[in-house]
Order: C-alpha cells, then structure tokens, then sequence
C-alpha cells in the first residue's frame, strides 16, 4: 500500500504521506515518559514525504503523529489503528501477524445470501467485536449466511452510527483491537458465515479530518454532498485520491479477509471522469481479490442507476422501492419519501418483485418531477436487496421505532413471508428477528458548536413532517449527542426470553428454513424477466423461472379486503399464510391478508 506505514523484510518502518500543500513534514514518535523523538520526513516528487527508520527507533505498536509545517500534529489518514480516538497519535501495526486460519474458505456464492445488518456498538451490551463473536452461532441456527456491519472506520467520540469516519484505514478502538475484528472476521467464516462491511466513500466526517489543511487536493472544487464537502474523484491531482480509495477497498477485503463491501450513497459521489471511479473500484477489486475467492460488491444509489450491476460489475444494490411500497401498504404514512408510493404501493410492489426497481426513469413527484431510475426487468432479482427495516428506515424516524412497533403483526407476517421468500437476497437488521422493541435512533458523539449544530439540524429535517410542524413539538426528537439515546438502543437479548418474542423469532425461523431448503437451491443461475399481475385494489401474482428450469409463483393480498380473479397457478404449495387458503384460491379468491408460494418443477 502506497499510504501509511510499511514494515518492510529487514524490519525497518518507512512512513509515507501525501501532503502536496505543506512545506516540510516531519515523523513525531510518542515513547514512554512522555519524550519524543523528532524525525525530518524527506520531500519526494508530487507532494509525497517519507521516511525509512530503523527497528531500535519505532516498531509494532509505537505511536506517531506527523508534524506538518512545524506546527499542527495530525495523524496518519492511513492510520491502521488509533486507540486514542481521532486526533490522538496514530500507531504501528504488523498487517502480517494475524494467525489467518481460514485459507481455505472460497466465500459463498451471491445467491445463497440471506444478510443480517448490524451495530457493532449497540448489537450487545459490551458493544465490541468480541461480544459480537459470541452471537455468531445464534445466527447461523437462524439461517442467515450473511452479515454486514455498518462502518467501523475510525470517528469522532466513543459513540456513533460510523457514516462519520475520518481514518478509513483504522477499525475504530471504541470496538477493539484490529486483530479482535479479524477475528470475528475469521469465526464468522469457520461457521459459513460471509461477512460485508460498509464503507463510505462519498465524504469526510465532520471532526477529526485534517486533510483538508495538508492535501486539500482531496476535496473538490466542483461538487458538494448533503454531509459536507465532496471528494476530488475528477480534478486536479485525483489520481492519488483515487488511490486512496481503492487501496481502502482492497484493504478491507485482503488485509481483513472481508466477503465484500457496500457502499454508501453513491449517487453523492460526482465524477465527470471516465473511467468513473466507481468503474475503476470494481474493476481493482475482480483483478485482485475477487480472482481467487467469491467477493461482493453492493450500491446504495438512490438513482436507481441499474447499469452498475452485470455489465458494470456490481453485485447487488440496496432496494429502497421495496421497502417503501410495503412500509406503505403496513403503516400508510405517506409523509417524505413515502408520497412516491402512496397511490399504487401494490403495483409498485409487484414491479420491484418481478423488475427490480419500481422507479426505471418515471418521475418521483417528492422530488419535484425528476426522473429517477434506469430500466432493470433485465437484471436478475439476486441483483437487488430486499428488506423491510435498515438501519436507515429505522433511525430517520424521529424516534427510531422498528417496523414491529408500527405495523399490526398479521400484515406484517404477511409481508415477510413475501420478502423471505421471494428470489432477491433479504436482509434483515439486528433485533428484527424478534421484534425487539428498543428503537435505533440516531447517536453520534461530538462537542461544542457541533454537537449543537447536529442536535439542532436532526430536529429541523422534521420540520415538514405534519407530526412535527410546531416547534414545541420537535424538541422532544431525542438528542443524537446525549449518551442515553445511545444507551437505549442497545438490544436487549434477554426479552428473548418472552412469549411474545419467541412467537417472532419462530416466525422468522420457520421462513429461513423454508428459503433454504425450497428457493435457494433453484437460484443459481437465474435470469430477470419475471412477470406480475394485479387482482383487485390490492391482490398481486408473481411469476418467476428459477436457475434450473422450474418456476415459482407469489400469490397474495395486501390488503384489508377480499380480491377476486382468474388465478392461473401451477405447482405444489410450500407456503400458505392460513388454513383454508387453498380452497379459497381454487375458487379465485385471495383472503384479506395472505400469501401463497408455489413451485412448478421443471418438465424432463
């Protein structure tokens, strides 16, 4: 890796740093007894320092700053570890120590994926890897395959959702150690486990970033994001930012034997360049890693931008049409975001099931007319992720409340053994197995002007919200800097010991199972081109050809009232909602919330 620190065969440390705005840069090593030592960093071509010393001067585990100009102490960007927080001192790590055990774990293919989103910080008391590691059984009894975790890059403060890291390179120490993440990394996949981390490439947090001061070139001059300034992917001295993120990709996936990465909100990230940068990422990432093993790369792209997945290399995409169609048709809100889907959730519904996207190029009226989306009936339903909660339509909610706390428990049964069931790969977030009922708010961890500055703008973003149009009414949105909306997050694994829970958790039990032994062995393979009908206000009929030639078909009502109509169906079912639904459908009638699956075995 051209950034950061390198041990290098004699045992010898050199030290690199891109700081093309300072005039000289200096290594500054913390030993005990509070002494220094000082080391001038040697100028090289095109704004790089560096630096080679010797192991009696540094070595694994000695912290470091750089010195720039001779007056501010930053820390390395691509720090591998900083224990003391953001702006503390940087420090050496052996990328090689780690004892891997798990050579021999090819990954797992995309189709087999059933993904739990989680928290490190809020996913068990102790909020660490370690922790985390211990519930890894649990997961697997359930029928997961998957888990993502939500950034862990270094932030600001001791709490945070992780969408606020400023040292990508470093696994942030509020959670452990490196080798403690590798680990869990490595326990995951003796138990055929993948795990996905989410990384952001789109910005900078707000506290601890120093770039800005050294290497402005990182941030661009053009373009702007919702979170602060954009990254230079297009202009001036964007070859090594381009790097920079790159190298961040393959890291995470060699250095930490991750299965794949998904990347947050790239539609926030502009490049006017070609190849565009996202295009050049994956292409890194199938020349290096991805040749030996399975490895995954997944969107959040709120344009539906469907040329990124197949032809552009991409694995998957997170689909936020389908969760809003059916937070629609569960809940009714129809406030933001949700307006798009207020008066035809079903249609668009039975399109993500069979297309993938409901928007493919219509426009969204909550965004004034603009056409949002791309064609994608072509792609095959493993390129799209389907979900009901994320941490995302979880915690922007005012007050985080879980889909369980929303929905009445029948419609949403209903709804899950459509999303469990159907072929795009379900990911659920942490605790929605059990309907835990602790909310996922938004936490963060800054200080003076800005931790007011975010308590104040996380109340204004619901000012359009009818529910919070008066003032008076906003200032109970739980504060994201006051340790107890943190605190209240945290899942409560003993519940699971309640009636009402353990009846969720067999839900959800019963449907993984089904998943596993009746859809995922018939996916690979599998091409687009399903087909969808309405019946009634609310009754849908989905039709797909699996991978090896035979098919499976979704008959279900998601609705209050009784549809009729001309049902073709063919097959054996697998899954009925309720006694006495096949009768009702033999006459051409789908009950009031219900659903049928399915499958016709490919003719010999």
């Amino acid at each position: 890796m051209p950034f950061g620190t390198c041990i290098l065969p004699n045992g010898s440390i050199r030290f690199r740093l891109w700081a093309p705005a300072a005039k000289q840069v200096e290594l500054q090593l913390e030993k005990n007894a509070n002494k220094e030592i000082i080391l001038p960093m040697h100028p090289l071509a095109d704004g790089w320092f560096q630096i080679e010393i010797s192991p009696l001067q540094a070595t694994v585990g000695t912290q470091y700053h750089y010195r720039v100009d001779g007056g501010l102490d930053v820390p390395d960007p691509a720090s591998r570890a900083n224990p003391h927080d953001v702006h503390g001192p940087s420090q050496v790590v052996d990328a090689t120590a780690f004892m891997w055990q798990d050579d021999a774990w090819p990954g797992r293919p995309w189709h087999e994926a059933i993904i739990y989103e989680l928290h490190i910080g809020t996913f068990t008391t102790e909020g660490t890897y370690a922790a985390a590691m211990q519930r890894l059984d649990y997961l697997v009894e359930l029928g997961f395959t998957a888990i993502e975790l939500m950034p862990v890059a270094d932030f600001s403060g001791t709490r945070n959702w992780g969408y606020d890291g400023v040292l990508l390179f470093a696994p942030d120490s509020n959670y452990g150690a490196p080798e403690e993440l590798k680990a869990l990394v490595q326990a995951a996949h003796a138990r055929g486990l993948m795990m996905l981390l989410d990384v952001v490439y789109n910005h900078f947090g707000p506290d601890g970033n120093y770039l800005h001061i050294y290497a402005p070139q990182f941030f661009s001059k053009h373009h702007h994001t919702p979170w602060g300034a954009a990254i230079n992917f297009d202009g001036e001295n964007s070859r090594v930012v381009r790097d920079f993120f790159i190298h961040n990709a393959l890291y995470w996936l060699e250095e930490y034997h991750f299965d794949g990465l998904r990347l947050d909100a790239v539609h926030a990230i502009v490049d006017d360049s070609c190849p565009h940068i996202l295009e050049e990422l994956v292409t890194a990432v199938h020349a290096g890693p991805g040749r030996t093993r399975h490895v995954h790369l997944v969107l959040e792209n709120d344009n539906n931008a469907a040329h990124y997945m197949k032809q552009g290399g991409f694995t998957a995409q997170w689909n936020d049409d389908v969760h809003h169609a059916l937070h629609v048709l569960l809940t009714g809100e129809h406030d933001g975001y949700y307006a798009d889907y207020a008066d035809q959730p079903t249609h668009q519904l039975a399109r993500c099931l069979a297309e993938g996207f409901a928007f493919q190029g219509e426009p969204s009226p909550f965004r004034a007319g603009q056409r949002r989306g791309e064609p994608s009936g072509h792609l095959p339903p493993s390129a799209f992720i389907n979900f009901t909660q994320s941490h995302d339509q979880i915690g922007n909610r005012a007050y985080g409340e879980r889909i369980a706390m929303l929905a009445p428990q029948k419609p949403l049964q209903i709804a899950l053994a459509v999303l469990l069931l159907a072929p795009s790969p379900p990911m659920l977030f942490m605790g929605e197995e059990f309907a835990a009922a602790t909310p996922f708010q938004f936490f963060c961890d800054f200080q003076g002007e800005l931790a007011d500055a975010v308590t104040e703008g996380r109340r204004r973003e619901f000012a359009g919200f009818s529910r919070f149009a008066d003032p008076a009414a906003r200032v109970g949105i739980p504060d994201p800097n006051d340790p107890t909306t943190f605190e209240r997050c945290k899942l409560n694994w003993d519940c699971l010991n309640e009636p009402q829970h353990k009846v969720w958790l067999e839900y959800y039990r019963h449907l993984l199972m089904l998943r596993h032994t009746q859809v995922i062995p018939r996916l690979q393979d599998m091409r687009g081109g399903a087909q969808f009908e309405l019946v009634g206000i609310s009754g849908l009929v989905v039709r797909w050809r699996l991978g090896e030639g035979s098919h499976l078909t979704l008959l279900a009502n998601l609705g209050n009232v009784q549809v009729e109509g001309a049902l073709s169906r063919a097959g054996t079912p697998f899954y009925l909602s309720q006694i006495g639904l096949s009768e009702s459908l033999a006459i051409g009638c789908i009950p009031p919330w219900s659903a049928a699956w399915f499958i016709e075995e490919a003719q010999t």
